[in-house]
């Protein structure tokens, strides 16, 4: 990287939407290369391959990729450049897409001119064939001639280009990759015979490509404002990066043999780039990926003064900086728009959030290296950003994958940029805190660096460079990371967890608010014993795909309730939150509450079918390693009309069993009910083996995960309340594709059905809500519930929802639940609360909780609030303890006395 100390242009102005500008580098290196290296430090990189066994490792594996083809090129130089896919023959100038497939091409130029891509849709029949099977100088109107995967020998045939997906790009890429290698070598070792197949290569693309127009799409339709010059989405130009990093160290050659082109070549690239900036979609990834495509374009270009429309290096780069236009913002209204500053949650769905922030720490790290210019003091969210990421994190390690988001262990990469920021700007602080929590997910961390092996790509030499930690800085604390509750409004997600590892437990909610998010409602993902079992389905294919775009973004898909088999919204960007009426303990709070109890209330408008709902979920841990969810949701058309409610629920294992409250199993038979036909979602048809049961009694399923022998089986107890028009349905689920990264799971997930239970509630559900009680365990431990069973308030609330828990341990749970805000009652105890708990030990002990309420009378003790809110008092070998968010008033045997809010401490009634 570039090490030399550069002065700074130092300009603080505010654009129209009032963001500070980030200050440019007043001068930059004006000799090539310059991308990662320069001529001054080339005799170091020397030193480094000589003695640094891994640095000889990435140059042999440089040299074993290409100097075969080097070698022929000598002899066949048109062997090589006749794979490249262009227009040979027609010399097309014009590019006509039809939507998101390839139309046609037409104009001519005097030169043969580079092909555009097949499709946006990546899935296809064909393969991409290996170099030596790609006929030279392909330009057929029968299409591409290309293998077939899905006939038996993988036979050549000829494919129309509108459906070879990405194979031409991907054809480009790779050998403009060999071409990007040989200069590279050439500029290492001043072989010519490199230098002229880089060349060759280099100059037939850019020819062709100076003659190439900005696609047309005959539709006049939103991609349109998508298309690159090679691809269908500007994001995708990483043709354009490879180019500028084959020109940049084949300059000098070019320079010195082919100094009138150079003009040509710029002039290019500059068009190419234009066009990145003026496609495009700016409020999410795509505004940084385009960004890192224009920066490296950029790099290469000399100054402004060189380019008669003043349009040079300068320009490029401060425009990714500072500078927002329909398609592409500036970097710091990106970060603006997209991120929470209150908690640093980029507004999309994890998987896409977590990249994000990556590629942007690598964008300031990079940025940082080149120019010996530090811009992370000009983005201060993204300190938060990255300590934000351990908050996505399952007790197992994994992350919560709802949306187009996978399941697996937390990319660190981010923290470590931090670090090599922090060190390169010794800033000692940053360097600390980032190593403390680099190290709370990365074990052993000196081991993996040194056991690391770099990739055998140039990059390796000067990005991959293993990360020294300092002994000094040690392991941080998680709670300094990670809270019991954390809320995210500008994704709708709120999670609850307590405890790590097996016996840990956690629930994850979401609505659709965001970047590649699904149709789900109020959308739940379930931890137990080890496993994210009531996980979210991934993506299933890419977006384009039927079973993308039918079942796995929409809500049979997904933990939720469905009503009248219409319930539906846009998918990717949507616009579809829920409201938190009421959490405890409060979001991102460390201490000072009790920490065996949460919740989470939320509402949720449905607007295909103008339905409310509410889902109130609550994690009670009654020991070490025991402890159970209750969820109970409700869901109701406002208009009245209800047929009927479906509340899914899908969970890992290879078996699933459905009985009554005593275990007996219930007889289900084949049904036809849940499906399209009726005017219901297509989603419906995707699902198989659909059998249902009507019944009004209490009824429970069972997963169960097969571990191999000598390990224990994980189980997950579901326990529902029966009601008045309830029908069961097991089903089986296409499979759950977002565990990719997953090595741990005892069967191929990906590939079987993913069990289902659907109950429905014929007519409206919110005064007949579903009420359910999980409890994971395992084979060696057992259940720890021995019996549920639901009760009705005395006063007769129709909305009331009350649960009897009943532990083998003795103890013994009251739920009491109601939206109404009236007084429930139930052998002696009463309460107004949207949610309350009561608890009693066998030894006595007693815990009492009022949620979101102003009133819990039980056990003797009378909690009094002047307005809603969450209490806790916890009676504990006679002393009494109290977490009370609002004022409040305890009375017991006639002593009263009154308690201002406060944290969790030990208090007195005398």
């Amino acid at each position: 990287m570039i090490k030399n100390t550069l002065a700074l242009l130092v300009f603080i102005s505010f654009a129209s939407w009032s963001q500070a500008q980030i200050p440019l580098p007043k001068s930059q290196e004006s000799g090539y290369p310059r991308l990662y290296v320069t001529q001054d430090e080339k005799k170091d990189l020397q030193k480094t391959i000589k003695k640094e066994a891994w640095a000889k490792e990435v140059l042999s594996g440089i040299h074993k990729r290409i100097d075969t083809h080097v070698e022929r090129h000598v002899d066949d130089p048109e062997w090589m450049v006749s794979r490249l896919q262009m227009y040979w023959k027609t010399k097309a100038t014009n590019v006509y897409v039809n939507g998101v497939d390839y139309s046609h091409a037409d104009g001519e130029a005097p030169v043969p001119t580079v092909r555009f891509t097949g499709s946006r849709n990546s899935a296809t029949a064909y393969g991409k064939p290996a170099l030596e099977d790609i006929l030279p100088y392909m330009d057929d109107p029968r299409g591409l001639y290309l293998p077939n995967r899905t006939k038996e020998g993988k036979p050549f045939e000829w494919a129309e280009q509108s459906e070879t997906g990405g194979i031409i790009i991907s054809i480009n890429r790779e050998i403009i990759g060999l071409g990007k290698d040989a200069a590279f070598l050439y500029w290492l070792e001043n072989d010519d015979a490199f230098a002229k197949f880089s060349f060759d290569l280099f100059d037939t693309y850019m020819m062709g490509m100076s003659y190439r127009s900005e696609p047309i799409d005959i539709l006049n339709g939103h991609i349109q404002t998508l298309v690159g010059l090679t691809n269908f989405q500007v994001i995708h130009e990483g043709t354009l990066s490879d180019i500028a990093e084959l020109y940049d160290f084949l300059h000098p050659y070019i320079e010195a043999n082919y100094p009138e082109k150079i003009g040509m070549y710029d002039t290019t690239i500059k068009k190419w780039t234009d066009l990145v900036i003026k496609n495009g979609v700016p409020q999410n990834n795509w505004n940084l990926h385009q960004a890192n495509i224009i920066l490296k374009a950029a790099m290469v270009l000399q100054d402004n003064s060189s380019y008669e429309d003043k349009k040079g290096r300068e320009y490029y780069i401060n425009y990714i900086l500072n500078v927002t236009s329909a398609r592409q913002w500036s970097l710091t209204k990106f970060m603006d728009y997209g991120y929470d500053e209150s908690n640093g949650v980029w507004n999309e769905c994890p998987g896409y959030s977590i990249g994000v922030t990556k590629s942007l720490t690598n964008f300031i790290r990079d940025f940082d290296n080149t120019f010996d210019h530090n811009i992370l003091p000009y983005t201060p969210v993204m300190e938060k950003a990255v300590k934000m990421l351990p908050q996505y994190v399952f007790p197992n390690g994994e992350i919560v994958a709802f949306g187009d988001s996978y399941y697996g262990p937390l990319d660190t990469e981010a923290m470590s940029d931090m670090i090599r920021i922090a060190q390169k700007n010794k800033d000692a602080k940053l360097e600390e805190e980032f190593t403390g929590l680099y190290r709370l997910f990365n074990d052993d961390v000196e081991s993996s660096e040194k056991s690391h092996k770099p990739k055998a790509e140039i990059a390796s030499f000067f990005a991959s460079k293993p990360l020294v930690l300092n002994p000094k800085y040690g392991k941080g604390n998680i709670d300094d990371y990670i809270t019991q509750t954390f809320y995210a409004p500008n994704v709708s997600w709120h999670v609850q967890r307590m405890g790590t590892g097996k016996d840990g437990m956690m629930v994850s909610l979401n609505g659709s608010l965001g970047n590649h998010m699904h149709a789900n409602g109020i959308n739940m993902e379930l931890y137990g014993k080890g496993f994210v079992q009531g996980a979210d389905p991934g993506k299933g294919a890419n977006y384009l795909q039927p079973i993308y775009l039918e079942y796995y973004s929409q809500f049979p898909a997904h933990n939720t309730v469905m009503v009248d088999g219409t319930s539906s919204y846009t998918e990717m960007l949507s616009n579809h939150a829920f409201d938190l009426v009421g959490q405890y303990p409060k979001s991102e709070e460390k201490e000072g509450f009790y920490k065996a109890i949460t919740y989470s209330d939320v509402f949720f408008l449905e607007p295909e079918s103008r339905s409310d709902q509410s889902r109130l979920v609550s994690i009670i841990k009654t020991g070490e390693s025991t402890g159970y969810y209750v969820d109970i949701f409700r869901s109701k058309k406002q208009r009245g009309g209800d047929k009927f409610h479906d509340y899914f629920y899908h969970n890992l294992g290879q078996s699933m069993h459905v009985s009554d409250a005593n275990g007996n199993v219930l007889e289900l038979k084949p049904s036809e009910e849940m499906g399209f036909a009726g005017g219901h979602l297509y989603a419906f048809d995707y699902m198989w083996d659909k059998k249902s049961i009507r019944t009004n009694e209490d009824y429970q399923a069972e997963w169960k995960i097969d571990m191999p022998e000598g390990e224990e089986d994980v189980f997950m107890n579901l326990w529902m309340k029966g009601t008045e028009g309830r029908e069961v349905f097991t089903i089986k689920s296409p499979p759950n594709k977002a565990f990719k990264y997953n090595k741990k799971i005892p069967y191929d997930v990906g590939e079987a059905p993913y069990l289902t239970l659907a109950a429905r509630q014929h007519g409206e559900a919110w005064n007949k809500p579903f009420v359910s009680v999980y409890e994971p365990f395992t084979s060696s431990e057992g259940k720890s519930v021995a019996t549920i069973s639901g009760f009705e308030d005395e006063h007769g609330s129709t909305d009331f929802v009350g649960l009897h828990v009943v532990h083998k341990s003795g103890r013994e749970d009251f739920v009491f639940s109601s939206t109404e805000n009236k007084i429930a009652k139930y052998k002696g105890t009463a309460t107004d609360a949207a949610y309350a708990l009561v608890g009693q030990e066998k030894n006595k002990d007693i815990i009492l909780f009022l949620g979101n309420g102003t009133e819990l009378t039980a056990k003797g003790f009378k909690i009094a609030t002047n307005k809603k809110g969450n209490v806790v008092l916890e009676i504990k070998a006679g002393k009494l303890f109290l977490n009370n968010e609002v004022t409040v008033t305890i009375t017991h045997d006639k002593k009263e006395k009154q308690f201002a809010v406060g944290a969790y401490r030990s208090v007195q009634l005398d």
